[in-house]
Formats: structure tokens, sequence, C-alpha cells
């Protein structure tokens, strides 16, 4: 019999992208969504904080146990922002073509096209919770650098303006197997994995 495990997400990207990295395992994969779960307030100030709180309440709500992931686009030259904001600079309706027209602002207030400090990373926190309480979390970053305007229709969020080193397609233009190899929830997920056999 399958283990039942709730993602503490709404995002059906990312509900899919979980799904396909949990097919190893034996794993029945909801979405917070199946359980009328509403999202927790992010009262966190890191990445793991946040996905603490959101797999607590997932696995408090649904009895199950819960993964949660927090993630977002870091840039150097803004100080780490958007970080932990990310989904928050896309509005009350996740209107990301809206957040990425955002940070190319931000970025032409600080300095001109030919100056600016384009790098930037993806970080991705994961925390695996039980419905007993206990937690553990793991973290996975990938560096590169932004361009724009934006590249791709595929992935969703910042993928369209990311563009991983040593690669010249932005992340929305990679297939979803081809990002799948080297994203920071790729390298996040392999650490979970590597828990997930020892139990």
């Amino acid at each position: 019999m399958k283990t039942k495990l709730v993602v503490a997400s709404h995002n059906q990207g990312k509900i899919k992208e979980i799904k396909n990295l949990l097919k190893p395992f034996k794993l029945k994969v909801y979405s917070a969504s199946d359980f009328n779960i509403a999202e927790p307030k992010e009262t966190g100030k890191t990445f793991i904080a946040n996905s603490i709180i959101k797999a607590k309440t997932v696995a408090d709500k649904s009895n199950c146990l819960a993964l949660a992931d927090d993630s977002g686009l870091c840039i150097n030259s803004l100080e780490g922002k958007p970080g932990i904001y990310s989904a928050r600079w896309a509005g009350k309706n996740k209107d990301f073509d809206l957040a990425m027209k955002r940070v190319e602002k931000e970025l032409n207030k600080i300095s001109s096209n030919s100056k600016r400090n384009l790098r930037a990373h993806f970080c991705c926190a994961l925390t695996l919770c039980y419905p007993a309480g206990k937690n553990i979390s793991f973290e996975g970053k990938v560096f590169g650098y932004l361009q724009f305007p934006a590249r791709g229709l595929n992935g969703f969020g910042y993928d369209p303006i990311f563009v991983p080193d040593g690669y010249k397609k932005t992340f929305g233009e990679m297939s979803f197997s081809y990002k799948e190899r080297l994203s920071h929830r790729q390298i996040a997920f392999n650490k979970l994995k590597k828990y997930l056999i020892k139990i």
C-alpha cells in the first residue's frame, strides 16, 4: 500500500514536477488543494523557515506525511531580492510576466543596461513533515544569470529570464525533462531521495 504524501502547494506546475521526481518511491502524491487546505501565511525569514511552516500546516490538517517547497529567485545586485518574496512579486493573480517586468525595472533603477550585474541564483528548500510533528529540511541552489526579454514558454515562474551557468537557453526554453536534471529543485530532491531510501 502506498503512503499518502500531500504536497503543500496549489501550483500545478510545481505539483507536476514534484510528482515526477517522486515516481521511484511508494508514495501516492496529492496536493493541498485535494484536501482543501488553504496556503498559510509565510512569516519566515528564510526559504527553509517558510517551507517548515507550510509542511507543518499541511501535515497537521491532512494527518498525512507532507512535503513543502519554498523557492525563489535571488538577484545579486538587488541584495538577494525578490528571494522569499518571489511569488509575492507576481501579485495576487500570480502573474509572473508582471514579476519579470518588475525585476527588469528594479535592475534598471540601479544601473544602465551595459553595466548591470545580472548574476542570480534559484534556491529551493524542501521540508518533509510527519503528522506527529517531526520534520527534516533540504536545500538546493543553481547559479546563473538573467537575460531580457523573457524567452521560452516552458517551466513556470521566473524560468524564462534565467540562464543557468554553462548553458545558453533559459529554463523556459528547456524541456521539462532537461530542466529537471539541473534545477535547484532537483538538487534539493536528490538530497531528499537519499533520505527516503534509508527509511
